[in-house]
């Protein structure tokens, strides 16, 4: 399952996996980067607690992907809470 986050206004989308236990029983989670692009998309996976990219395909620089991996270390605490929470909640009339 995954979870919407948040959109930018370059189109990039991202999304949050629920909680999974990688082989030593540890809780994990995915955080994933995609844009639109003319031939398909340009993504970016990493995995949580550790910020290591699990993949990367398609056109993000060196500078965005960084960028990224610091959304994913400062935002850590807030993906496993809506993780437990079933994603974020979304507001159902205007303020």
């Amino acid at each position: 399952m995954m979870y919407p986050y948040v959109k930018y206004s370059d189109g990039t989308e991202v999304v949050f996996s629920h909680i999974m236990k990688n082989e030593n029983g540890e809780e994990i989670m995915h955080v994933h980067f995609e844009r639109p692009t003319e031939n398909g998309f340009d993504s970016v996976r990493f995995e949580l607690p550790s910020c290591k990219v699990l993949y990367k395909d398609g056109n993000y620089s060196e500078k965005e992907i960084e960028f990224f991996k610091q959304v994913v270390q400062n935002s850590a605490d807030l993906f496993y809470k809506y993780a437990k929470e079933g994603g974020l909640k979304r507001l159902t009339q205007p303020i």
